[in-house]
């Protein structure tokens, strides 16, 4: 295994955030509404962990540095373990496991609508991560995956919808996203700089 000193380090974060979180409501140190809290930071926790997903290959690009795409499907995984327990703590803490409530939620607020469909999105990738589907899909497995940067898209419309009150924490978000979507297209990819690797040859 390559890396696995920074493989730990990103596991041991992973954990520990959420665990943290839980003692803070258990010490009731989250107000008066903890598990809408615990949601919200676990929401931003996945949004954030998308966005550190998709800095592995500009970075790779620049530094040449191997680690950074060694880790990039260990950080979506992380990415898709906080959505799935942002939806737990909605449907627990928000819906009280009323499934009947849910379909009225879909149909009423189209932010969750939206969060539905990035969440679908993320189980594609995150079922289709391993190398089997790889080899399995072959061509189609880089243009399914490419679906990453519609989740973006969607998982920054669903933040906007909540937060449409106050959007300078949104702002920093999307700033962020948008310039890693630019540096995704062709013309403006061409333009950055590779970091020469210790062989002499230019990092890909």
């Amino acid at each position: 295994m390559r890396y696995p000193w920074l493989r730990l380090a990103i596991f041991i974060v992973g954990c520990a955030l959420p665990l943290w979180w839980l003692y803070e409501a258990a010490m009731s140190l989250l107000g008066p509404d903890p598990g809408k809290i615990l949601m919200d930071r676990l929401g931003l926790g996945a949004l954030t962990f998308l966005l550190v997903t998709l800095c592995m290959t500009p970075l790779q690009r620049l530094t040449g540095w191997s680690g950074w795409i060694v880790v990039r499907r260990q950080l979506g995984l992380w990415c898709f373990a906080y959505i799935v327990l942002h939806i737990l703590c909605y449907l627990f803490f928000i819906l009280g496991l009323d499934w009947g409530q849910l379909a009225v939620e879909l149909r009423k607020r189209p932010y969750i609508f939206v969060g539905a469909l990035g969440f679908l999105g993320l189980l594609a990738l995150a079922v289709t991560s391993n190398r089997y589907s790889q080899r399995r899909l072959g061509a189609r497995w880089k243009k399914l995956h490419k679906l990453v940067y519609v989740i973006l898209g969607l998982g920054l419309l669903h933040f906007l919808w909540i937060v449409r009150s106050d959007l300078r924490e949104w702002a920093i978000y999307a700033g962020i996203g948008g310039l890693l979507l630019v540096l995704r297209i062709p013309a403006v990819a061409r333009r950055v700089p590779r970091s020469v690797g210790r062989r002499g040859r230019v990092a890909s």
